[in-house]
């Protein structure tokens, strides 16, 4: 049997097939943007003509996609339409009026996803415990859908007040919009976030029905043509959570799929940590487009509660909020970087190099791809300092125009710089760096973390290309490049489970917590989750649950999570509010004992237990096709900047790599290592390339 999981990217679609005796097989193949699906089906009739894929043995596929972000970013979404409680029709706008550019004046707010015409109130109130106040008025909410759907809306939020604690008014809406109203999409924050906080909750629901009808179609569109395929294996979804989900719940859910895939590479860099016995990892994937960084901690990712999305990719620091759309739910703690290979260079008004956030894409790509690129990008410079092949990428599936890298970064960047080629390559190189190492501050030092104690994972195409410096750049000593780190995303796929998690408000204070309403919100997750396995096809005992608590100082707008351990009592509530302290400690600096601690939700995830997982290892791990430039008996000269200047750099295969020193150039299919000079380098036993940077550093 075989596994595949594919991962699509702004620049390259990414595939990895496993097979029962964990061999590997990677394919890279340039992403389609006009349609994602196309460059999937596309690699998986060349992974079948190549005889690496057989159809009728896949059993499992996971996919990790990007439609519903691009729908965010591009505003290329749903007509959609908001039903909401009277007097809360403007709640969208409001926000929480906080700005990523204080001192800004030029900075506009994004533009609420639902017009204002859109937005309309019905009649109904219930009060904080779940009293009518109002009954529903029953004609406001049918003469609100007769309205939306004259307007055109082609997906409909329900949100109203108070709705997380009872239902009932949510529920009647739904049933006379689906009645009246057959062929538009329904999304009833009831079902996507039953948690306090208007705004968050109108908001969450809202990204849910912006990008459900987009990710619906694009869903349909890849079953079928995977059916064409003959690919039958049920299809899975990469949660933003770490999880995956049945497709069919994801295209309900699709606002739980939004980092769906560089939460990927974050699992599968907790999985090699736990196979190499490094508990305290921080991920590091930089592809095409974007650079990411994740913190694990004690072996497992770390999450947050909520994410902002379509906020411009340059903000970089967690600080700086409200320049995108909240969304309300479970996701591994990303800080995303507009900074990948195919980053464009450019020069501001006041003369300064940046890098990104535009990109090249796919198309037309860097200018050294022949695709009809112009401006340069962050590839083109590793081509021109020598980090890169100056001919090839791929084993030679992927042409390399050096000379045309060359003149496009002396022509645009060089001349007005007053700088030759090299050192304007070697400024873009650095720009990127410096502009990634926000990233990795993001999720360590604004956290009260040090990236000293930790050690990096480099992965995605780039990744490996840029570990070294980056790492230099944040003090971080040791690196290790995974087996198959160019296309390492898709590869952990593969070590996903289903999961879902759960949240009821519960709201109350520590110190007289209401035992009985805990105990009955606790039997509600319960029924729900295992409804929910059910659904995905996984036996009651097949799955385990477990349960935290969020918890705040009295007057505090945010929550920290902590594990609630069974069986429910006062004593597990004082154990979870004494973690409370000390993780508030560790966070923020500081705790305050003496200050009243409240309840205010309460959590439950729900996963299947482990199944087999491929292993990681670089004996295992080739490319599906055959390589046509696999010699790398050579040298070649490469740049490491004013402080090393060129150096004459061996250039070696992984299986090649003996101990010793950089500098050095390690090339594979699916990605390019540099170690630089003065830096320690081996292969562990599992084939990972360790890279210790402490004398240097």
């Amino acid at each position: 049997m075989q596994q595949i999981g594919f991962d699509v990217g702004g620049t390259f679609t990414d595939l990895v097939v496993c097979d029962a005796d964990d061999n590997i097989r990677t394919l890279k193949v340039l992403s389609t943007p006009e349609d994602y699906s196309r460059g999937i089906l596309e690699g998986i009739d060349r992974l079948v003509a190549h005889s690496v894929l057989e159809p009728a043995s896949v059993d499992r596929m996971v996919h990790a996609f990007t439609v519903a972000t691009n729908a965010l970013l591009t505003r290329t979404g749903a007509r959609v339409g908001l039903i909401t409680t009277r007097g809360f029709r403007d709640v969208l706008e409001i926000g929480r009026l906080r700005m990523p550019q204080l001192y800004n004046m030029d900075w506009d707010k994004p533009p609420p996803l639902v017009r204002r015409a859109l937005r309309l109130e019905v009649s109904e109130r219930l009060s904080a415990t779940g009293e009518v106040v109002t009954p529903l008025d029953e004609d406001d909410v049918r003469r609100a859908v007769d309205t939306l759907v004259e307007a055109g809306a082609d997906s409909i939020a329900v949100c109203l007040l108070h709705a997380y604690v009872d239902p009932r008014h949510e529920r009647r809406v739904v049933e006379i919009a689906r009645a009246r109203a057959p062929g538009v999409a329904i999304s009833a924050s009831h079902q996507v976030l039953p948690e306090i906080r208007e705004f968050e909750r109108t908001s969450t629901t809202v990204v849910n029905a912006f990008v459900k009808p987009v990710v619906d179609a694009y869903l349909a569109r890849l079953e079928q043509g995977l059916r064409e395929a003959r690919v039958d294996a049920p299809l899975m979804i990469m949660q933003s959570a770490g999880g995956v989900m049945k497709s069919q719940t994801a295209r309900q859910l699709p606002s739980y799929c939004i980092e769906s895939g560089p939460a990927a590479g974050a699992v599968g860099a907790a999985a090699l940590g736990r196979l190499l016995g490094i508990a305290n990892i921080i991920a590091f994937d930089m592809g095409g487009t974007t650079a990411k960084a994740c913190l694990i901690e004690n072996g497992e990712p770390r999450l947050t509660a909520e994410l902002e999305v379509g906020a411009a990719l340059n903000a970089g620091q967690r600080l700086l909020s409200g320049g995108g759309y909240v969304v309300r739910a479970p996701a591994i703690d990303l800080a995303e970087i507009g900074a990948g290979g195919g980053s464009l260079a450019w020069i501001d008004a006041g003369g300064a190099l940046r890098v990104g956030p535009r990109s090249a894409g796919s198309v037309p790509g860097p200018v050294c791809y022949g695709l009809g690129g112009e401006t340069p990008t962050v590839t083109d410079s590793n081509v021109v300092i020598g980090f890169l092949h100056r001919s090839h990428l791929l084993d030679g599936a992927m042409p390399i125009d050096c000379a045309a890298a060359e003149a496009a970064v002396a022509r645009k960047l060089g001349e007005p710089l007053g700088l030759p080629a090299h050192e304007a390559a070697w400024g873009v190189h650095s720009v990127a760096d410096a502009t990634m190492v926000r990233a990795v501050q993001a999720v360590t030092s604004e956290i009260g973390r040090s990236p000293r104690d930790f050690t990096m994972i480099a992965f995605g195409g780039s990744g490996p290309v840029h570990a070294a410096t980056l790492a230099l750049a944040a003090g971080i000593a040791h690196i290790v490049v995974p087996p198959a780190s160019g296309v390492f995303s898709a590869f952990g796929l593969l070590f996903t489970r289903i999961e879902h998690r759960l949240v009821r408000t519960c709201g109350m204070d520590a110190a007289l917590p209401d035992l009985p309403r805990l105990q009955a919100l606790m039997g509600e997750l319960r029924d729900e989750a295992n409804e929910l396995m059910r659904a995905e096809g996984v036996q009651l005992d097949a799955s385990e649950m477990t349960l935290q608590l969020e918890l705040r100082y009295r007057g505090q707008s945010s929550e920290i999570a902590v594990d609630l351990a069974p069986p429910l009592s006062r004593a597990a509530i004082d154990a979870a509010v004494e973690a409370f302290h000390r993780e508030h400690e560790r966070t923020y600096g500081y705790f305050s004992p003496e200050e009243p601690v409240q309840l205010v939700n309460l959590r439950l995830r729900v996963r299947a237990r482990a199944g087999r997982t491929a292993q990681v290892r670089a004996s295992s791990v080739r490319s599906a096709i055959d390589a046509t430039h696999t010699s790398h008996a050579e040298t070649r000269r490469v740049y490491f900047g004013k402080r090393w200047g060129w150096q004459e750099t061996p250039v070696v295969r992984r299986e090649q790599l003996l101990p010793g020193a950089g500098p050095l150039v390690i090339e594979e299919y699916d990605t390019t290592t540099v170690v630089p000079p003065g830096a320690a380098v081996h292969l562990d036993d599992t084939g990972c390339i360790r890279i210790d940077l402490s004398a240097i550093v």
